[in-house]
């Protein structure tokens, strides 16, 4: 198909609130940021201080900084709602992060309460618990907490997921590193367990996007989140297919801005300018494709527009 004129992205982080502004856009809607309790979050930088020897890439933190300015730069990108995505890497933690993160999101400007859990005893209680104080998106992330999500302590909790239609986001695909439960084909049996799930493949199931695609297509509740997809930085370790652009025209409807704020190591306009990059490509997309995925379809799943 013929490329599409005008819609180039934002250069720099400068230029997103005018480039929004010629969208006809009130804002972005990203559903997936990172904002933990300040000691785990030192902690998962300190993890990334070490990059080149967990991953075998160098992984400098772009926005590492203090809480509130993190905040004030989600506010001058045009960030106007944000799920501020929290998970446990063992047991016992995801109750109490469960905690903080519904608080957070009752009382930060921008920010939707959400939850995340964990395979272990009392998981089916506190997920209830958690839709009951509010929570508007879930995260599991299996490659960090090394879990098998067809565990049977998750099963109830799957369930309720399911029940509520609150979305999921997941993190099951291979990347950045191979886990012993990673893999778009074993969380399709998830799927196929609880065919009500609304779930969002975090990093568009990276690097197993054609796999992503197809869950999207079979499964009416399956989105793709952008975080990370595109960009220089993935595209030396998980490039994108060349027609990624045309693939994308059947669930068009179904991808939603992800950023991963503030673990990133570029400049967030390259991520918008990814995403721009597909509606330039494919004349199918356009700028309908650009609104619904940087605003009304995570605005819809996030009940707020």
């Amino acid at each position: 198909m013929p490329a599409v004129s005008g819609l180039e992205g934002p250069s720099s982080d400068e230029e997103v609130p005018d480039w929004l502004a010629g969208l006809g856009l009130p804002g972005l809607v990203d559903l997936h940021t990172h904002f933990l309790p300040e000691r785990v979050l030192r902690k998962v930088w300190d993890y990334f201080d070490l990059a080149g020897t967990h991953y075998g890439i160098e992984w400098p933190i772009r926005y590492r900084f203090d809480e509130p300015i993190r905040l004030d730069v989600l506010s001058g990108l045009g960030v106007r709602v944000f799920a501020p995505l929290v998970y446990p890497h063992k047991p016992g933690m995801a109750e109490w992060l469960n905690r903080w993160a519904l608080e957070f999101g009752r009382t930060t400007a921008g920010a939707v309460p959400t939850a995340t859990m964990y395979p272990e005893p009392g998981a089916a209680e506190y997920v209830a618990a958690a839709l009951e104080g509010g929570a508007r998106c879930f995260k599991v992330h299996v490659q960090v907490g090394g879990f098998d999500p067809r565990d049977p302590l998750l099963r109830r909790p799957w369930q309720l997921l399911a029940e509520s239609g609150v979305p999921v986001v997941v993190h099951c695909g291979h990347g950045p590193l191979r886990g012993e439960f990673t893999g778009l084909d074993v969380f399709a049996e998830v799927l196929e367990r609880h065919p009500g799930l609304v779930a969002v493949l975090a990093h568009a199931g990276m690097p197993e996007y054609g796999r992503a695609l197809e869950l999207a297509r079979d499964h009416p509740g399956v989105y793709l989140d952008t975080t990370m997809v595109g960009v220089a930085f993935s595209e030396r370790f998980a490039p994108l297919p060349s027609d990624w652009a045309d693939r994308l025209v059947p669930v068009a409807e179904r991808v939603v801005l992800g950023s991963d704020f503030p673990n990133i190591p570029y400049p967030y306009a390259e991520q918008l300018a990814a995403v721009a990059g597909w509606a330039v490509a494919e004349e199918r997309l356009g700028i309908p494709f650009l609104r619904a995925v940087l605003h009304d379809t995570p605005a819809r799943l996030l009940g707020c527009g």
